[in-house]
């Protein structure tokens, strides 16, 4: 154990106290500084924004949980849908490239069998239903 000096010991409660008194001091210079009613309106208008802010994350998770159910819902139907039109879109490049291929041979055969593009829309005079009227 430490022997202690009674003279140490008085020095220390000595600083003790003068370092208590100027914390004391120190703290009521700072109360004069604050005006008490600016505090509570700063503390109200804190209130508020905490309230806002809580009203807005439970309306924030409450929107996740209702996205999350929606797309639990239609994810299926989403990936069902997409195998759906890569195997549609994998037949009609098929059936287009046999189409090619056709036209190809028959015009190698036959090269005046099918019209050519100036008779072609000289033919087709149906309207262009895509095209605002």
């Amino acid at each position: 154990s430490k022997v202690v000096n009674p003279t140490e010991k008085k020095m220390e409660e000595t600083e003790n106290k003068s370092i208590k008194s100027a914390s004391e001091e120190i703290s009521s210079e700072f109360k004069t500084l604050i005006n008490a009613k600016d505090l509570d309106s700063l503390k109200q208008l804190q209130n508020l924004i905490l309230g806002r802010l809580q009203d807005s994350n439970a309306v924030l998770s409450h929107f996740n949980e209702y996205s999350e159910h929606c797309y639990a819902e239609v994810s299926a139907d989403f990936s069902r849908n997409t195998r759906l039109l890569k195997s549609m879109k994998s037949d009609l490049d098929y059936i287009f490239l046999k189409l090619r291929n056709m036209k190809a041979k028959i015009i190698s055969t036959y090269p005046d069998a099918l019209p050519d593009n100036t008779t072609i829309q000289a033919l087709d005079q149906r309207p262009d239903l895509e095209m605002p009227q």
